[in-house]
C-alpha cells in the first residue's frame, strides 16, 4: 500500500475541512489514536478520517470520497469482529462527533444519533423505567448493532433491536438523507433491518421502549465436560417451552482458577448454563426450575443486578486493544458426536476460546421470516465459537480454534448467522448469513440504491446485474 500520507492532496484535504467538523490525516498527532480499533488483531491505515458533527457534513465526506476514488468505511462504536470500521488508503467517516440520545416517555421511543453507544442508550431509557433491547457491551455503537440485527439479553422478551426500530435516517451513496421507517421506503427500511451497512451511513435510529427495570435476575451453572450429552437434552428441552422472560445460554469453556473449582478441575472443559430473568423476582424460581434439573453443578451463583450494571458489566473484560475473533450461525440441535468432538477440542483451547448456544426463540420467532432481512427468525439456536488473547503471535491458533469448532457443528447449520457474529467476511459468509433468498432480494435493493457498491466494507451484498428484475422494486425518490 501507498503511505496514506500521500494519497490525498493537501488542497483537497483543506476542500473536506470546510465540510466538516473534524478531519485527521496521517500528518497529525492524534492520527494513531483515531485510526485505532477495538479489535487489536486489525491494523488500518486510512488516507483521510472525516468525523462529522451533523448529517450534511456526512453527505459531505460521501461526495468527497466518491470525488476523489476513495474507498468508504464507516466507524460508530468501532466493535466490528472483523474490523469493517477500518480502511486501508481510503476514507474513514467516524461518526464519534455524533453521539447523543434523547427519550421521550410519554411515546416511549428513543432517538439516538448515528454515533451513540449502547450504554447511553441504555442510561438514558432507564432514567425513565424503560428499555431497548441491545447488546451486551456499553461501548458497542448503536449503529452497527441494530443494522446487524442486534441480539442481547432481553431479545427472547422483547425482540431483536430491528424488532423495535421505527424509523432510519441515512445518507445515501450519491449523498442525499433519506428517512425510511414502514410507510415510507418501506422495502429500503426491510433491507435496513439485518443488511443495512449497504444502503448508506445510518445518522439517526428511532427506537420504540418498554417499561423495565431495574433489576436483571440470572443465574450461572457448572458441571464436569462428562456430563454434557445428559446437560444438552435438558436445555434443549428446557428451551422449546421457555418463557419468553428467560434468556439462556448453553457454553463450553475451562474451569479457572480462583472460582470455587476443587484442584483437580482447574484447567478441565466444563458444561456451564446460565440465564437472565427480566420478569418478576417472585416468578425466576418457577421458571428457571427446568434449567436446575438434572445432575449436582460444581459451582451455583444466583441473584440479581441492576440492569444498568449488568449492561455495562463486561465493558473492561472488552476493553479496546482486545484481541477477539467470533464465528456463528443458527442450529436447531447439536448432534451427540458434535459435542463430544467440542469437548475435546475446548481441552486444547487457546487464548480464552468458548463454545456456546444461545437459545434463540421466543419474540425473535414471532416475527415473520419475510418481515426484514434479519434471517432465521425459527431457528432455535445461536451457535458461536470465540476467543480472546493478547499477544499477536497467538492470533493464528486462535483464529483457526474457532474455524474447527464450527466446522465440527456444520452439519447441524439451519438459515441464518448473526452478521455481527462473523470476524471473516467474503460473499460466502454473506450467503450464509442471508440465504439465496433473502441475498437475491438485497441484491435487487442494493442495486436501486447502491449500484456501484459504494457501501461495501461490511458483511457485503453485491448489486445484482442491471437485467434483472428487483422481487420488490422500489426507486429512490428524488
Amino acid at each position: 500500500m501507498n503511505d496514506p500520507v500521500d494519497l490525498i492532496a493537501p488542497q483537497h484535504v483543506d476542500q473536506l475541512r470546510r465540510a466538516c467538523a473534524a478531519v485527521i490525516t496521517p500528518r497529525d498527532a492524534e492520527y494513531d489514536d483515531a485510526r485505532r480499533l477495538w479489535n487489536a488483531v486489525h491494523d488500518r491505515r486510512p488516507a483521510v478520517i472525516a468525523r462529522p458533527s451533523r448529517p450534511d457534513e456526512v453527505a459531505a465526506a460521501v461526495r468527497f470520497a466518491r470525488e476523489h476514488d476513495l474507498e468508504i468505511t464507516v466507524r460508530c462504536g468501532g466493535h466490528s469482529a472483523a474490523a469493517f470500521g477500518g480502511v486501508n488508503g481510503g476514507l474513514l467517516v467516524d461518526l464519534s462527533g455524533m453521539r447523543g440520545v434523547q427519550v421521550d416517555p410519554r411515546t416511549r421511543t428513543a432517538r439516538a444519533n448515528g454515533g451513540a453507544l449502547l450504554g447511553e442508550l441504555d442510561v438514558a431509557a432507564q432514567a425513565r423505567g424503560l428499555v431497548c433491547p441491545t447488546g451486551v457491551v456499553g461501548h458497542t455503537g448503536v449503529g452497527g448493532l441494530t443494522l446487524g440485527g442486534g441480539v442481547g439479553r432481553l431479545q427472547r422478551h422483547f425482540g431483536l433491536t430491528i424488532d423495535n426500530l421505527a424509523a432510519v435516517e441515512l445518507v445515501t451513496a450519491d449523498g442525499r438523507l433519506v428517512r425510511a421507517t414502514a410507510t415510507d421506503e418501506p422495502e429500503l427500511f426491510w433491507g435496513l433491518r439485518g443488511a443495512g451497512w449497504n444502503f448508506g451511513i445510518a445518522t439517526a435510529f428511532e427506537y420504540r421502549l418498554h417499561p423495565f427495570g431495574p433489576d436483571l435476575h440470572r443465574g450461572v451453572l457448572t458441571y464436569p465436560a462428562r456430563e454434557v450429552d445428559e446437560l444438552w437434552g435438558i436445555f434443549r428441552e428446557y428451551v422449546r417451552s421457555a418463557p419468553d422472560a428467560v434468556s439462556c445460554i448453553f457454553g463450553l469453556d475451562r474451569a479457572g482458577p480462583d472460582a470455587g473449582y476443587a484442584e483437580d478441575m482447574v484447567g478441565r472443559p466444563i458444561v456451564y448454563v446460565a440465564w437472565n430473568h427480566s420478569g418478576a423476582a417472585e416468578d425466576v424460581e418457577r421458571d428457571t426450575a427446568g434449567l436446575r434439573r438434572g445432575p449436582a453443578p460444581l459451582t451455583t451463583t444466583i441473584g440479581s443486578s441492576p440492569y444498568l450494571d449488568v449492561q455495562s458489566a463486561h465493558d473492561l473484560a472488552f476493553a479496546w486493544g482486545s484481541r477477539s475473533f467470533i464465528k456463528s450461525h443458527n442450529a436447531d440441535d447439536l448432534r451427540p458426536e458434535a459435542l463430544d468432538a467440542l469437548v475435546a477440542l475446548i481441552a486444547e483451547a487457546p487464548g480464552e476460546a468458548t463454545f456456546s448456544a444461545t437459545a434463540l426463540g421466543g419474540a425473535i420467532g414471532r416475527v415473520a421470516e419475510d418481515a426484514t432481512a434479519y434471517a432465521g427468525r425459527g431457528a432455535a439456536f445461536d451457535l458461536s465459537a470465540d476467543s480472546s488473547w493478547s499477544d499477536a503471535a497467538d492470533d493464528a491458533a486462535n483464529m483457526e480454534w474457532c474455524r474447527r469448532a464450527m466446522a465440527i457443528v456444520e452439519p447441524d447449520r439451519t438459515l441464518g448467522a448473526y452478521a455481527n457474529g462473523n470476524a471473516d467476511a467474503g460473499p460466502d459468509e454473506s450467503r450464509r448469513i442471508y440465504g439465496d433468498a433473502k441475498l437475491a432480494r438485497l441484491a435487487a435493493l442494493k442495486r436501486v440504491w447502491d449500484p456501484e457498491n459504494v457501501f461495501h466494507v461490511n458483511p457485503n451484498v453485491a448489486p445484482a446485474p442491471a437485467a434483472t428484475d428487483a422481487p420488490h422494486p422500489e426507486r429512490p425518490r428524488r
